[in-house]
């Protein structure tokens, strides 16, 4: 008889997976933290430093909608000769809205030909995305997009 009550107690791996699956959708755990616009501001200037970043020369583009924020397309160019006395160093892409603010940094040297990158990233929730491109001469560009996320990604 020792041995029943044992067993009723023992839960299968897939029945211990339902159990918690059923809990967090229920929403008693608690949900994964967002990202805030302040904390997205203070990466971007740890990433940039003191500079102040200009508006122009760099185009983002992404979906006014997203109906699934786990793939929303991006690109972001700018417009640079990318010639050794003037061409892009990085772009950084920072999301106001998920749990973490940075998405992605991409290198450029003028031997890149073009500083034109194109993705797909998540989104957790509508947010703002921001792009900043920072130049060989210290310069930086920003621009900045919000998208509607219709289900979340992240």
């Amino acid at each position: 008889m020792a041995g029943n009550h044992f067993k009723i107690l023992q839960l299968s791996r897939r029945r211990a997976l339902t159990v918690l699956g059923g809990v967090a959708c229920a929403g008693l755990l608690p949900a994964a933290a967002s990202a805030t616009p302040a904390e997205a501001e203070a990466m971007i200037k740890s990433l940039i430093g003191a500079a102040a970043p200009a508006e122009g020369k760099i185009q983002l583009k992404l979906p006014q909608i997203a109906d699934n924020g786990a793939t929303v397309p991006l690109r972001v160019t700018v417009d640079s000769p990318m010639t050794e006395a003037d061409h892009v160093k990085v772009i950084h892409v920072v999301a106001e809205g998920n749990p973490a603010p940075g998405v992605a940094s991409f290198h450029f040297t003028p031997r890149s030909g073009k500083a034109d990158v194109s993705t797909r990233i998540r989104l957790g929730k509508t947010q703002y995305v921001h792009a900043v491109a920072v130049m060989n001469n210290g310069s930086v560009w920003h621009a900045k997009e919000e998208v509607k996320v219709t289900v979340g990604g992240c």
